[in-house]
C-alpha cells in the first residue's frame, strides 16, 4: 500500500495538537482521520548521532510499509520510538501491529 509522507512542520504541528495518541511497547504513535494515508517518524537526538538516527527511521519506515495494509482507516500518523540500546524491524513491526489494533 502507498502512503505520503508528512515533512512539514505545520502539518506535524497540527497532528500533535489535534491527534489522539497510542502507545505499545517501545513505540507511540500519535494519529488523526485523513483523506489519505500519511506518515511521519520523529526521532530526537537522544536516540544518539546522526547514524544511529536514521538507522531508527529507516526500520520505522519499512515496517510501516510492511504493516500498513493493518489499517483500519486512512489517517496521518506520527510515530515517536522511545530511545533504546538497540532496534530491530520485527520489534518496530509487532509494536505497529498493536498500535493499529488500539486505533
Amino acid at each position: 500500500m502507498k502512503y505520503l509522507r508528512l515533512k512539514k512542520n505545520t502539518d506535524i504541528q497540527k497532528l500533535f495538537k489535534k491527534g489522539k495518541r497510542a502507545f505499545c511497547g517501545g513505540l507511540s504513535a500519535v494519529y488523526a482521520p485523513s483523506p489519505e494515508l500519511k506518515m511521519a517518524v520523529i526521532v530526537s537526538k537522544k536516540h544518539g548521532k546522526a547514524v544511529k538516527r536514521n538507522r531508527v527511521k529507516r526500520l520505522l519506515r519499512q515496517a510501516f510499509f510492511n504493516t500498513c495494509g493493518n489499517i483500519p482507516f486512512a489517517c496521518a500518523v506520527a510515530l515517536v520510538p522511545k530511545a533504546a540500546e538497540s532496534y530491530s524491524l520485527k520489534s518496530f513491526e509487532k509494536w505497529l501491529c498493536g498500535i493499529y489494533k488500539k486505533m
